[in-house]
């Protein structure tokens, strides 16, 4: 159970973190209020996740998913450059994630 939560954490590590982008220095209401409770859920599912995950094996999924998912959604809704370098990056950060996981 503790690992689905930690990877819907990450999840809504990306969420907040888009948020935080598209409230524009907290000047636009709804994306703040986004920002503020995807936060709010991701911290609180991270918290929950490290009582039985090893903080350094859990802080680095959550931060991993987090990262690969909001580079992801610039890359295809907000025209980031998507080059063969960076997605062979975030290939690396994918398969770090996996290994710490599987070597849990």
């Amino acid at each position: 159970m503790a690992w689905i939560v930690l990877v819907v954490s990450g999840f809504f590590e990306t969420v907040w973190a888009s948020a935080l982008s598209a409230s524009r220095g907290f000047s636009r209401l709804w994306p703040s209020l986004l920002f503020a409770a995807s936060l709010a859920a991701s911290m609180g599912g991270l918290a929950f996740a490290m009582r039985s995950i090893p903080i350094g094996t859990g802080y680095a999924v959550w931060v991993g998913i987090g990262a690969v998912g909001t580079a992801l959604y610039g890359m295809i809704a907000l025209g980031d450059p998507a080059t063969a370098g960076r997605i062979l990056c975030l290939v690396l950060i994918v398969a770090g994630v996996v290994g710490l996981k599987v070597l849990h």
